[in-house]
């Protein structure tokens, strides 16, 4: 009886770890943040330096990927209205000096700028760039998942003359 009661006590205890780890992966798949809407002032659209598109790096990767517009402006990154990725944990915006990331790796052995945690998975959203970045030495923005080092979308950047 104590060998019984033991069994289904441990395997309660396996049973809840297991089902709240996979809550936290599920729960952005399931309950997503509303859809962002931050608008560009007047003074911010003045100084467009570069636009690219997000693309969908390993098409044979069907969790991580994107789609949308991204335009550089001297102090701020703005994703378009149109700008969306599939969910998850822990992403973040990143001008990166490399052209063409389309590996993990490409941002890894890179120093990145981190511009913030990704506000929505949908929508316009904007960064800060922070003063004294030379932003033609960043000709990529990435969606990048910091908890577990993955590259989500990248867009590679056309700079304005």
């Amino acid at each position: 009886m104590w060998r019984g009661m033991a069994i289904f006590l441990i395997g309660g205890v396996f049973g809840t770890a297991f089902g709240f780890a996979a809550a936290i992966f599920v729960y952005p798949f399931i309950f997503p943040p509303p859809e962002a809407m931050d608008v560009l002032t007047a003074e911010e659209r003045a100084t467009l330096v570069a636009r690219g598109r997000f693309i969908h790096a390993n098409p044979s990767d069907p969790i991580h990927h994107g789609k949308g517009g991204v335009a550089v402006y001297s102090r701020v990154v703005h994703l378009d209205t149109d700008f969306e990725v599939g969910p998850g944990p822990a992403f973040h915006v990143y001008l990166v000096p490399k052209a063409e990331v389309r590996e993990s790796a490409d941002v890894k052995e890179t120093m990145f700028i981190d511009l913030g945690k990704l506000r929505a998975f949908k929508g316009s959203q904007k960064y800060a760039v922070p003063a004294g970045v030379d932003l033609k030495a960043y000709p990529s923005v990435v969606i990048w998942c910091a908890q577990f080092g993955v590259l989500i979308s990248p867009a590679d950047l056309s700079f304005e003359k």
